[in-house]
């Protein structure tokens, strides 16, 4: 079993920047992927940024290039996101995730319980 556990959530004004971190326990060998969902009120889970373990390949939603940068522990313990300049539309609670599976359209098997992001205007 593997737990992640986020931090770095907080409240920030438009412009402004934070800095998420995960940190998992447990088994994590054999790790494929490691990133970020994050869900707004009322709104579906959208896909925010991954990296590849192996390969240290970076993915991107269209919606936070250039703003955003994920960072990892290539073993699969820890990934960090790093948000500049971020707009009230990032407001959402941020989640963790990490996946043994390969395909980007594969789901994760583990997430963790979410930090909360809030942008004001």
């Amino acid at each position: 079993q593997v737990q992640l556990v986020e931090s770095g959530g907080g409240l920030v004004q438009t412009g402004g920047s934070l800095r998420l971190s995960c940190t998992a326990s447990g088994n994590t060998s054999s790790m494929m992927r490691m990133g970020w969902f994050r869900q707004a009120p009322g709104k579906e889970r959208e896909f925010v940024a991954m990296i590849r373990l192996n390969s240290g390949s970076l993915y991107y939603a269209e919606s936070v290039k250039g703003r955003f940068t994920i960072s990892g522990d290539r073993a699969g313990n820890a990934v960090d996101l790093q948000m500049n300049n971020l707009k009230p539309e990032d407001t959402a609670v941020y989640y963790c995730v990490e996946s043994r599976n390969w395909f980007q359209s594969d789901p994760y098997e583990y997430w963790g319980q979410g930090t909360q992001v809030t942008v004001s205007s």
